[in-house]
């Protein structure tokens, strides 16, 4: 019995460690496109579209609109397919489980990743569906490091392959380290994953006598089922589903706009100095890595407020979403911050602003998670959390609209465009107004229901 539960121990701590290796390492493409574009821009890709044209007292300059619009486009393309995608995946995940769903996103991921391998400035438009692979995938990796392996002499035949090869590492944790299936809820004490996986395990008297004190109370019985018997339609055609809806959409909008016109303002406030859109690119790429210092933050606050005491007759499930609306209302403050240092066009603020981006996309992502898990059936949680972010896409390509506007009637200055969308992110403010208000709905009925 010890040395299975040595074994259990190490088993856990491993899935933990690679977990977050691979959540470091291996992320969307999209986040890591600022350091990859001016890669790629170094390299020639799309150069043929930069034209010669007449400035001001009649000076001969190189404009390369043209070749920012191509990469904006690339960028629109896998940031939409990044978050679309994860409603086929999400159902693939919910129908078929954890190793098909895995198998089919490493296959697609090292497709990718080899396409960008072999491309070259003359094969420039392979970029889109080499891309669109690596953002379907899900499980690439993160890309904020590439222009420092370029200045090291690394190039992009060499990295990519590289890329490509960690599959295997995907491919041990999918077989090794993670179950076949879902994983059930409640969790049977004998459960077990792996190599083991499906098989029972023994449990000792020990065992057996604390599973019996510590069977599930009434209350929590209670609050299993009534969760368990909303339909997906029921939470389709909630207040909380929609509201949580336009909270991601707006926020995701803002961070992929800023991530996409990243280079073109660096060029611009740099008045082009090539040695300084390479030194604010890369202090970009280190405060991404560091996300996974930001990302428990809001899962502390979360946990704060949910180990509160709760309210007499109080459900858990309502805890949990009172709980959540702090976490909520500090994201869409945080991105109010970002978007407004995004505004001002002062190069020393991006640092700033810089911190604020990667900050706020913690909490975004790992919000937008735990709302969708505490707020609705753990069962419909995989189609519900891709179904949110799919449509979320859907609203991202505004952000296209945003790249010609800014590349054309306004000759590459965002002001107005940051302006707007700063003005958009207002109503995410609705979001948590409104769980605060139907958590306060749910306290007034169960007071009523007790008095009488």
């Amino acid at each position: 019995m010890l040395g299975f539960v040595n074994s259990l121990m190490v088993r856990h701590s491993l899935t933990l460690v690679t977990g977050l290796f691979e959540c470091l390492c291996f992320s969307g493409a999209v986040f890591g496109w600022a350091s990859l574009v001016f890669l790629l821009k170094t390299e020639g890709y799309f150069s043929s579209l930069c034209v010669n044209s007449t400035g001001v007292n009649a000076t001969q300059v190189l404009d390369c609109s043209g070749q920012d619009e191509q990469f904006s486009l690339v960028f629109t393309i896998a940031s939409f397919l990044f978050s679309f995608l994860m409603l086929p995946n999400g159902v693939l995940f919910d129908r078929f489980g954890t190793t098909v769903a895995r198998l089919f996103g490493i296959s697609l991921y090292t497709s990718g990743t080899l396409m960008v391998a072999f491309s070259t400035a003359a094969l420039s438009n392979l970029l889109f569906p080499a891309l669109a692979l690596m953002a379907a995938g899900g499980n690439m990796f993160l890309l904020t490091n590439l222009q420092l392996l370029h200045e090291a002499g690394i190039f992009l035949l060499p990295s990519f392959l590289f890329l490509s090869a960690c599959s295997i590492i995907h491919l041990l944790r999918t077989f090794f380290l993670l179950p076949r299936d879902q994983i059930p809820y409640p969790l049977p004490n004998d459960y077990t994953y792996g190599i083991t996986c499906g098989k029972s395990n023994p449990l000792s008297l020990e065992q057996i006598t604390a599973e019996v004190y510590t069977q599930p109370t009434t209350e929590d019985v209670k609050d299993i089922s009534v969760d368990q018997e909303k339909s997906l339609r029921e939470c389709l055609r909630s207040r909380l589903f929609w509201w949580h809806l336009l909270w991601l959409s707006v926020m995701l909008l803002r961070h992929y706009l800023y991530i996409g016109t990243l280079n073109p303002m660096l060029q611009r406030l740099t008045a082009g100095d090539p040695s300084l859109v390479s030194w604010y690119t890369n202090a970009f790429a280190i405060t991404q890595l560091c996300g996974v210092l930001c990302a428990p933050w809001n899962g502390l606050i979360f946990d704060r407020n949910k180990g509160k005491p709760r309210a007499e007759g109080e459900s858990e499930q309502e805890a949990d979403l009172r709980a959540s609306v702090l976490s909520i209302f500090l994201t869409v403050l945080q991105c109010v911050l970002f978007s407004v240092c995004a505004c001002i066009p002062s190069l020393p603020l991006q640092y700033f602003t810089f911190v604020l981006e990667v900050i706020n996309r913690s909490f975004l992502f790992g919000g937008n998670a735990a709302f969708i898990n505490v707020a609705f059936p753990l069962c419909h949680f995989g189609k519900l959390y891709g179904l949110v972010l799919a449509l979320s896409s859907v609203f991202s390509l505004l952000q296209y609209a945003c790249f010609a506007l800014v590349n054309g009637p306004l000759h590459g200055d965002p002001l107005y465009v940051n302006i707007g969308v700063t003005l958009l992110i207002l109503l995410a403010f609705i979001h948590p107004l409104s769980v605060f208000l139907h958590c306060r709905s749910l306290a007034s009925l169960r007071a009523i229901s007790a008095s009488s």
